[in-house]
């Protein structure tokens, strides 16, 4: 029997995520001089929505210099698109009438996403970190799902672009399958009889 629930990741599995490329360069650094400039922890207070979009751009920075706030969040949002061939293929399984919601690690910049790009066309953004203040790959992200939505853990597909989210979602019982591209995800969806 195919999965009567799909999981989505959102971020590099559906949506470009800006933050490798985009943000250095708004900085004019590295990846790696930004992430030993930034704030170690805020960014995961931002996504588990204990820290507001204001109180996170405060912290951004180590040493808590000033930058072009608005310049920046307008440059990271001119980043999100659709990944190659996954609008196409969501609109397939929707049309297939499968169940689809997002389980994403992102803060409240995924409204945004929503605005530009309207993934609610095909999925629910029910599992949210900012939302619901469980992170992947934290086993409490994925029972929580389940819970919420009065399925088993094995009728659900979780798809993530990362290894460890895969492997914890399979240690919660459900089917996984970690994104290459949207070729590779078809044909795994092709073998669990989706669409």
């Amino acid at each position: 029997m195919p999965p009567h629930v799909l999981l989505l990741d959102v971020m590099d599995t559906l949506v470009r995520e800006p933050w490798f490329e985009d943000a250095p360069a708004f900085f004019g650094m590295s990846l790696e001089e930004l992430h030993a400039a930034k704030h170690p922890t805020a960014w995961i207070a931002f996504e588990e929505g204990r820290l507001d979009e204001e109180a996170f751009l405060d912290g951004f920075f180590r040493d808590g210099r000033e930058f072009d706030r608005a310049g920046f969040l307008a440059h990271l949002r001119a980043g999100y698109r659709w990944l190659p061939g996954m609008e196409a293929l969501l609109a397939e399984l929707r049309g297939a009438g499968v169940p689809m919601h997002a389980l994403s690690n992102y803060p409240t910049w995924y409204r945004a996403i929503e605005e530009d790009l309207g993934l609610g066309r095909f999925l629910a953004w029910s599992f949210v970190s900012c939302e619901t203040g469980l992170r992947k790959p934290d086993l409490r992200a994925y029972t929580h799902a389940v819970e919420e939505l009065g399925v088993p853990a094995a009728d659900c597909l979780f798809v993530d672009d990362r290894e460890e989210n895969v492997a914890a979602a399979r240690e919660a019982g459900m089917d996984a399958v970690r994104f290459t591209g949207a070729d590779a995800l078809r044909e795994e969806l092709a073998r669990r009889g989706l669409p």
